[in-house]
């Protein structure tokens, strides 16, 4: 999971990581850092970047898990994104168990 997560980190067009009914500009991010890390039977995905799109988040949770389950190649990633389109990503990860950690504001000049 940590190698498929590892893809994700910088600005990428993430269409293949959104809701196909999302309505926004650009579907360009930048991910900061994704850690993946297991406390006992749950498995624990913290994302930091700029912005998310819709459904981006438990998208690339439900991607990584996959990959964790030896379902898909972690290699794979780097070709979903590039496919820009959500059919080449995983499932939509449930939401219960979701958890906005926080919100952090950059001021500018």
């Amino acid at each position: 999971m940590g190698k498929a997560a590892s893809y994700l980190v910088g600005e990428h067009d993430f269409k293949s990581f959104c809701s196909v009914h999302t309505t926004v500009e650009s579907t360009v991010r930048t991910v900061y850092d994704i850690k993946v890390e297991r406390q006992e039977d749950i498995i624990v995905i913290r994302i930091t970047g700029n912005g998310f799109l819709y459904n981006m988040v438990r998208i690339i949770a439900g991607t990584l898990i996959q990959a964790g389950g030896g379902i898909i190649n972690p290699d794979k990633v780097q070709e979903i994104l590039m496919a820009k389109d959500r059919r080449a990503a995983g499932p939509t990860a449930p939401a219960h168990g979701l958890t906005m950690m926080g919100i952090s504001f950059l001021e500018e000049g």
